[in-house]
């Protein structure tokens, strides 16, 4: 008996803990000062840790710039300049040369592959699973790194653990019962609440630190919202600061739960990325729903897959046909302190959340941008590009032009074909306006 009270005890005390002094605050959108002072050490300690690596490893501003400049270097000039003096001739041995260069730089290093893995550091974060590249450990360093481990596993983990089940518990009865509710403005509110609140509550489940930039372009009811995408968190990044009807692929497993219990209390709209008749009324739906301006603004991830924080991929032109007001928003995570990009293909959602855990924190930036609509003569392919080069410059991003269904699909016959007519056109004379003006 005194064992159960004790442990009744220590459970009592460790709710009461996290009731008053992380869960109160976090859904009322304050705080108490305890996550600052968390950030505080962690920067002095892994300043302190990167020091004492440099200090052992003379060569780690090596390793800096090569991860930085990539493994090779490449030629970028396109295929008439790398074959220049070939129009109107025919075909000769020596041309496929060209091409067993190019085919071999993208078997070394190609842009697309390498953007579905986790981001690579320039430093050591004291994280096991940062530790490919970094080599030299020292006593001290280990002595910290075994510190970390007992923080991260054994007072972290079970606080986070803990607000993690309060919120989505929370989010997820909440949304039930608020949509037995009959539409109105009442019901309107408190899906908003309970959405705003349970997110907060959540971010802080991660140690959340989010850095809001140019509020007075916060998405505005009846417009669309959208944005790069890293991870399933970026909607609760975003969320934390306003709320929106969202837009995405049906899930399974704990993401499907938490999907069927939302869309009772707010018009979000969830798809099957197979059904082709489905996205026709997806288009449908949307059309519908920023036709009305009382309703909460769209919240769209036009790449269509995750992308690991280093770029932006082609932006689906679906979300741009719709019409409406585009309101731009990049963000942008601080890999130091835990990698955001879920890679679906390696993780379920389970061991993404349990690593997301166990990092040190959540740290990122996100930019609202001024408002974009589509100007004359632009079709939604322009549009899309126009708004994604604007999202890559703010949150410092590489722009790609290739679409993220390469992370499960293979290249599309329709890339390779182009390829194969643009040097037919240069062997029969028919080549760029480039050369021709020379």
């Amino acid at each position: 008996m005194e064992g159960a009270d004790l442990a009744g005890k220590l459970l009592s005390t460790w709710l009461t803990l996290v009731l008053g002094l992380i869960l109160l605050p976090s859904a009322f959108g304050v705080s108490l000062g305890i996550s600052e002072i968390y950030m505080k050490i962690l920067v002095k300690t892994l300043e302190w840790a990167t020091l004492r690596i440099e200090k052992g490893a003379e060569k780690e501003s090596v390793l800096k710039n090569s991860a930085s400049v990539g493994i090779i270097q490449r030629d970028e000039s396109p295929m008439e300049k790398g074959l220049s003096g070939l129009r109107g001739r025919d075909f000769e041995l020596s041309d496929v040369f060209y091409f067993s260069k190019k085919g071999l730089e993208a078997i070394v290093e190609d842009e697309v592959t390498q953007r579905f893995s986790s981001e690579e550091l320039v430093s050591w974060n004291l994280l096991t699973r940062t530790n490919i590249n970094f080599q030299y450990i020292s006593p001290r360093l280990t002595m910290v790194w075994v510190l970390g481990v007992i923080v991260r596993y054994c007072v972290l983990l079970p606080l986070r653990v803990t607000l993690a089940f309060i919120g989505i518990s929370l989010l997820v009865i909440g949304t039930t019962l608020v949509g037995q509710l009959p539409d109105s403005r009442l019901k309107n509110w408190l899906s908003e609440l309970v959405h705003l609140t349970c997110c907060r509550i959540c971010v802080r489940s991660l140690s959340g630190t989010i850095h809001y930039h140019n509020k007075q372009y916060r998405p505005q009811k009846g417009g669309i919202c959208v944005a790069n995408h890293t991870s399933p968190i970026d909607v609760l990044i975003l969320t934390t600061d306003g709320c929106y009807a969202m837009v995405g692929q049906v899930h399974g497993g704990l993401m499907g739960i938490i999907q069927r219990a939302m869309v009772k209390a707010c018009p979000h709209v969830w798809f099957e990325r197979s059904e082709m008749k489905d996205r026709h009324l997806v288009t449908k739906r949307l059309k519908e729903h920023i036709a009305d301006k009382k309703k909460l603004p769209i919240l769209i991830f036009p790449e269509g897959t995750c992308i690991n924080n280093t770029s932006v991929m082609m932006f689906k032109k679906g979300s741009f046909e719709i019409g409406g007001t585009i309101h731009p928003v990049a963000i942008k995570y601080n890999p130091q302190f835990g990698d955001a990009f879920w890679n679906s293909s390696k993780y379920n959602m389970v061991s993404y959340l349990l690593r997301m855990m166990t990092s040190w924190a959540i740290v990122c930036d996100v930019w609202y941008m001024p408002p974009m609509t589509k100007e004359e003569g632009e079709d939604a392919v322009q549009f899309a590009n126009r708004v994604k080069s604007a999202i890559a410059v703010q949150g410092g991003l590489t722009e790609l032009p290739w679409d993220g269904g390469l992370k499960r699909a293979k290249v599309k016959d329709t890339f390779k074909e182009e390829q194969q007519k643009n040097y037919s056109k240069m062997i029969v004379g028919n080549g760029s306006p480039n050369l021709e003006s020379d």
